[in-house]
């Protein structure tokens, strides 16, 4: 911890969008059935997804030229054509809030800062965070619930295990860790009145990057930041602007999207005794677990992007600076590829699937957040005996458009 850097400076208000809910953008609990129908019409439809999928008024972007992309065949060609279809609306957007990152560069700047940052995320450190710090954290996470019989497992356990993990990797004052995750939700909520907490989350965490940036140049550890302070790109270090741009990023995309990932795959198999059961049996299928899970519910079921010059895709003319929103969900379900597509079966055939996204922009933290959710289930499943769903509890759900959630998981074990 750094005692030479001030702590992270709360909302003005003490506003706490954790207390506020509906991050899910959207109270859809089936998107699927919805973006089927749609993609037998055409793969590609004028609006925008949430309009689509639920006939009221966006909740942004309604000044655009909205498309959204349904077919895989069109979705794939998207997505690996940066030339034609660019992170422009991605750095005008997400980019007032959390900056100059990956998601909101094009080529060839992003080539070449990605290929750091990626180096950061390979197998043998994500192998050995597992063992340093995933693990550890699970193992915390369970200590604190195991003896009272019964846990919700998104607010005991989903939800902070990759908000820890990666204040550790940074090396945060533990305890302030509350105000990182709040300023890390916040980043994300970048429609009507909480824009402003949008963007105050956004300058409040540049002012305390920047202060640790400067302090781990002078006295480098061992933590992702040092590794980064001290990279290069083509012999340049890496500049501050992007680099305090992919750790607020880090703290948002990074932390969210895991919690959303594990609390959708206990539900899948909570729902499925037998196949959690025969994980339990044979942690062999852990891995087959994981990657159903990432299948049947993508954390965030899309991509945006936007149409660099007047093109073509899917029959439908896209006109220069469109916004196109890629629903990389729907080819997850796709009747053609997956048989029975809502079912979660862990017994599939594996196939890849596109919720890491595809091409230039795939996510460079898809190894850690395999590994986190693969060390979440083998924890949950040595630590808690005969784990169910609570009867006397609602079923869980997961909903949204935009976000993919699921509120909350209410087991009991023995």
């Amino acid at each position: 911890m750094d005692q030479a850097v001030a702590a992270i400076a709360d909302f003005d208000d003490h506003y706490d969008p954790l207390a506020m809910g509906g991050f899910a953008f959207g109270d859809l609990e089936d998107i699927y059935a919805v973006a089927r129908d749609l993609a037998r019409k055409a793969p590609v439809h004028k609006g925008d997804p949430y309009t689509l999928f639920t006939g009221k008024p966006p909740h942004f972007g309604g000044e655009y030229n909205n498309f959204t992309v349904l077919g895989e065949d069109a979705i794939r060609q998207m997505l690996s054509d940066p030339e034609t279809f660019n992170m422009d609306h991605n750095a005008a957007t997400f980019g007032m809030t959390v900056g100059n990152t990956l998601t909101a560069l094009n080529d060839p700047v992003h080539g070449k800062v990605r290929r750091v940052f990626q180096a950061a995320f390979m197998p043998h450190n994500v192998a050995r965070w597992g063992d340093e710090l995933v693990g550890p954290i699970a193992n915390e996470l369970v200590s604190r619930f195991i003896d009272k019989g019964r846990a919700e497992l998104v607010s005991d356990f989903a939800l902070p295990f990759p908000f820890e993990i990666i204040y550790r990797q940074l090396n945060l004052p533990p305890s302030d860790t509350a105000i990182f995750h709040k300023m890390a939700v916040s980043l994300l909520m970048m429609r009507g009145e909480t824009m402003k907490y949008a963007l105050e989350a956004s300058h409040k965490l540049w002012d305390y990057f920047k202060a640790l940036i400067e302090e781990r140049r002078r006295a480098p550890g061992d933590d992702l930041i040092s590794a980064l302070v001290t990279a290069d790109v083509d012999g340049e270090h890496i500049p501050e602007d992007i680099m305090i741009s992919f750790l607020r990023q880090l703290l948002s995309a990074g932390g969210d999207t895991t919690y959303r990932g594990t609390g959708s795959m206990m539900i899948g198999l909570l729902q499925n005794p037998d196949q959690l059961e025969a994980v339990r049996n044979d942690r062999s299928l852990v891995p087959a677990a994981v990657e159903e899970a990432l299948r049947w519910e993508a954390a965030t079921p899309i991509a945006v992007r936007s149409a660099a010059r007047d093109t073509e895709l899917g029959g439908l003319a896209i006109p220069k600076g469109s916004v196109l929103t890629v629903v990389t969900s729907a080819a997850n379900r796709d009747p053609a590829r997956y048989p029975d597509p809502d079912r979660f079966d862990i017994s599939r055939p594996r196939q890849r699937h596109l919720t890491f996204s595809y091409g230039s922009h795939v996510c460079i933290g898809q190894h850690l957040a395999r590994l986190e959710m693969s060390r979440a289930l083998h924890t949950l499943l040595d630590r808690l005996p005969n784990l169910r769903l609570d009867p006397e509890a609602p079923p869980p759900k997961v909903k949204g458009i935009y976000f993919r959630t699921p509120s909350d998981v209410h087991v009991r074990f023995d």
